[in-house]
């Protein structure tokens, strides 16, 4: 049952936005009442952040563990060559000024393992050289979070994974970054 309240949770915020999607909606879709989705979450950001977490695939703690670069770009690039992925992205990043508690609550749940994640691929590959030793790793991580938001809204939902990357890679390329580069020892 949460599965199916899940599913129709996160269709309803893809197709219509966190403003157009309500609980009713999503009781109505999933078959069950209103009250059953209340046992379960609080409120409707609960009830969309659960949704949109349930679709990553990194709920094990070791799933964020990319030894360099390369590994989180594959994986980011993955996630973002998925049209449903995009929109979902677009919808949450769009509802900053009308449901800003959404992301919010979604920086609070998910945001910092991820976060977390991201600075310690990118501090691994500073250490293999494949960023240069006094690059800012909070700026270049802020560059990344900057050009995944840009990508979402200049680039076709239809864009391959091959083409995610080497469009991450080039922007990485303007801080230094050398692919490939093996291990310092």
């Amino acid at each position: 049952m949460d599965a199916a309240v899940l599913a129709a949770a996160l269709d309803l915020f893809i197709e219509r936005g966190a403003g157009g999607t309500s609980i009713e909606q999503v009781s109505q879709r999933a078959g069950v009442t209103r009250a059953t989705i209340y046992r379960r979450f609080p409120d409707k950001t609960a009830l969309l952040i659960q949704a949109i977490e349930s679709v990553h695939h990194d709920h094990d703690p070791g799933a964020l563990d990319w030894p360099d670069i390369e590994h989180m770009l594959d994986n980011w690039a993955t996630y973002l060559s998925s049209p449903r992925n995009r929109r979902m992205l677009r919808r949450l990043y769009g509802a900053v000024d009308d449901h800003p508690e959404l992301l919010r609550a979604y920086r609070d749940s998910h945001g910092g393992r991820r976060a977390a994640a991201e600075h310690a691929a990118l501090s691994r590959s500073r250490e293999r050289g494949q960023l240069p030793g006094d690059c800012d790793l909070d700026a270049v991580q802020q560059l990344l979070n900057g050009a995944v938001l840009h990508h979402l809204g200049s680039y076709p939902a239809t864009e391959s994974a091959d083409a995610v990357k080497a469009y991450f890679v080039t922007i990485l390329r303007q801080v230094g970054y050398r692919e490939g580069v093996d291990a310092v020892g």
